[in-house]
């Protein structure tokens, strides 16, 4: 049934993590992130992951998943999530999926083809020698190789760029065929989302408000310690918002005020693209919630309303 599964998504910084534990708490449910950036080892502050004393007594899953260095798809999120999921209903619990990342969401709601496998070696030397062009040279390429790509004329990162590229070039096949051709590898989930939702402006300074406690949480000091431990600047990892703002500093080409106020705007700009997605992509059903509610007030109307659906 996928009534079992509840979803609570948002943009950045709308007090997601609380409101996911206390629903845990409350209903007897284990919390599974569905945030992009979570599943990076040693990349703790600047993901906002909770803290071990936030996770204590409800499981997490979703977490450390792989090192800045690798790479970690929607797809794979979406196969390694139905594991979960059957684990967490075999021990007689609730999935609970919290996080704003839409494209796992949409893979769990609309299912992704299995992706063609690469042959590791050469992806390496390909990836190396893309990493030395210009994003612009990159879009002109993937034109070329793929004009059906929506990342060919804007929108999407640099990641998606090369990735897009990696595959027509090392598969002989554009990512838009092997979306149109191959068959996805699961049934669609329908689970009941809920998105919190706080004014424009406060959001705003919740954004900014939190990056200033990142910083004093030690931010600086974990980009730095990646950087000790060998991570290159366009590692997957490292082109987070936050961690990319601060290689800056690290470098020595910006001070820690100016690269905190390029994470506070970057923040900011991530966060009004999350709320687009989560305004036109969002089945109708989905029920959207004032979250500058208290904690508990929310939990109250999440349990209110996931009970009328049978449990």
């Amino acid at each position: 049934m996928d009534d079992d599964v509840l979803v609570v998504t948002g943009a950045t910084a709308t007090g997601k993590t609380a409101v996911g534990i206390a629903l845990a708490q409350r209903i007897g449910g284990e919390v599974i992130s569905m945030d992009s950036r979570q599943v990076y080892r040693g990349m703790d502050i600047g993901t906002a992951k909770p803290t071990l004393a936030e996770r204590e007594g409800i499981p997490h899953h979703g977490f450390d998943r792989v090192d800045p260095d690798e790479r970690y798809s929607a797809g794979r999120f979406a196969r390694e999530a139905r594991h979960w999921i059957e684990t967490i209903r075999a021990h007689a619990r609730v999935p609970i999926f919290v996080g704003g990342t839409g494209f796992f969401l949409r893979a769990l709601t609309h299912p992704l083809f299995e992706e063609p496998p690469l042959d590791p070696v050469r992806r390496e030397a390909l990836h190396a020698w893309l990493a030395e062009r210009e994003t612009v040279t990159l879009r002109r390429w993937l034109r070329e190789l793929d004009p059906a790509s929506r990342w060919s004329t804007g929108g999407g990162g640099r990641q998606r760029l090369l990735r897009a590229i990696e595959v027509v070039l090392l598969s002989g096949r554009p990512l838009s065929w092997w979306h149109a051709q191959a068959a996805c590898g699961a049934e669609p989930l329908r689970p009941r989302v809920f998105v919190l939702e706080w004014p424009a402006d406060v959001l705003r300074r919740r954004i900014d408000a939190r990056v200033q406690d990142m910083i004093r949480a030690g931010l600086p000091d974990e980009v730095c310690g990646l950087l000790a431990r060998g991570y290159a600047e366009d590692a997957p990892g490292m082109s987070a918002t936050g961690y990319a703002e601060l290689l800056g500093w690290a470098r020595g080409h910006t001070s820690l005020e100016e690269a905190i106020r390029l994470t506070q705007a970057a923040t900011r700009r991530y966060a009004r693209r999350q709320r687009t997605w989560l305004r036109h992509q969002l089945p109708q059903e989905a029920t959207r919630l004032a979250a500058e509610q208290p904690v508990t007030t929310l939990v109250d109307e999440i349990v209110k309303r996931w009970n009328r659906t049978g449990r």
